[in-house]
């Protein structure tokens, strides 16, 4: 069986779509399908071509703006010749997904559309009404539709009103076995934030806290549009010595920054999953996340907890000061949205199995 997955951008770009649509894609390779994904790259720097860990990808250009919709009608006329058993979508947030249903022809469509409700940005978010009525052509193209949360489900019955008997939950997944929970002594000075640098990302909000946080730090992973605007709030709030920047880590390195953490916080406005939060978990190290999105699926009150938008830095402080030095036990990990990729990956196999037949 041959899958195309299409997806706006791809490894070597990060992200929960990339993530997802990279871990999917060479574990089906490993268990002998024919995966191809569909990409673009604005840039033009990246190969047009190339094979990556078993997984055949083709590059679009595209244009981007605001890092946003990956405009590349190209995709439509290579997808309209390619041979394949099954096209699999991703993202509502770009264009490629409605070029793949366009280009569905007699093959079967899946669709994962990553859906949040809005847009970014507020360049972003004014497109979306708009944009609905080409989104919503997507989902009727497809034969099934996968979220990765109960929030994203909601949303797409009540903004789309995809009937439900065509709505699948896989949810993202984690490489478990890259985690344990006793990973050794925390670091209770060390607060963690990992992902894209963008406003509704909610670093600010860290970073106004910890005039309020005595000797604690905060180490930032990641990179993205709003750096700039970042670094300027921790020098005028006369904390720039406690923020550390990082980014392009390896896998190893990453890791122990998520072991060594005394608290993970992730306060994003909307995510359909979060696969970061999921992984801090898994590391031992307790969370906090803003409530209004899928974040709130990882809210146990004990070793992740929640707080109400908008973001109130007096509550931040007093939450963080209370979950410092808290350990997540296997025990707290039994949750049904942790799963590890071969998991989601066996689930994508059976979907594909049964609709192809």
């Amino acid at each position: 069986m041959k899958i195309l997955q299409i997806s706006p951008r791809y490894h070597p770009d990060i992200g929960g779509v990339e993530t997802h649509v990279k871990e999917i894609s060479e574990r089906l390779a490993e268990r002998g399908f024919e995966v191809e994904v569909v990409s673009t790259d604005p840039t033009g720097r990246l190969p047009e071509n190339e094979i990556i860990n078993g997984v055949a990808v083709r590059r679009f250009r595209s244009i981007a703006p605001d890092n946003a919709y990956f405009f590349a009608p190209q995709i439509y006329l290579y997808l309209k010749r390619a041979r394949c058993d099954v096209i699999h979508a991703h993202g509502y947030h770009a264009l490629p997904a409605f070029f793949a249903a366009m280009a569905k022809g007699d093959r079967k469509f899946v669709f994962t559309p990553h859906y949040h409700g809005r847009g970014h940005t507020p360049f972003r978010d004014l497109l979306h009404k708009p944009y609905r009525l080409i989104g919503s052509r997507i989902f009727e193209a497809a034969d099934r539709v996968v979220c990765v949360s109960l929030f994203e489900r909601g949303l797409l019955e009540t903004d789309f009103d995809v009937p439900g008997e065509r709505i699948e939950r896989t949810t993202n997944g984690i490489s478990l076995d890259e985690f344990q929970c006793d990973a050794g002594e925390k670091d209770l000075s060390k607060i963690l934030y990992v992902g894209r640098l963008e406003e509704y990302k909610g670093v600010q909000h860290i970073i106004r806290a910890l005039p309020h946080l005595g000797d604690r730090r905060l180490v930032v992973v990641g990179r993205g549009p709003y750096e700039g605007e970042l670094k300027r709030l921790a020098e005028d709030l006369g904390v720039e010595e406690r923020v550390e920047w990082l980014r392009d880590l390896s896998r190893e390195e990453l890791l122990d920054h998520y072991r060594s953490a005394g608290v993970f916080v992730m306060l994003s406005s909307f995510e359909a999953f979060g696969i970061t939060v999921a992984e801090a978990l898994a590391s031992g190290t307790p969370c906090i996340v803003a409530e209004g999105s899928a974040l709130e699926e990882f809210v146990d009150g004990k070793t992740c907890v929640g707080l109400s938008r908008p973001i109130v830095v007096d509550q931040l402080v007093e939450r963080i000061g209370d979950l410092s030095g808290e350990v997540v036990g296997e025990g707290d990990l039994r949750r049904d949205n942790i799963r590890s990729w071969d998991e989601v990956a066996d689930q994508h196999v059976k979907l594909y199995e049964r609709l192809v037949g």
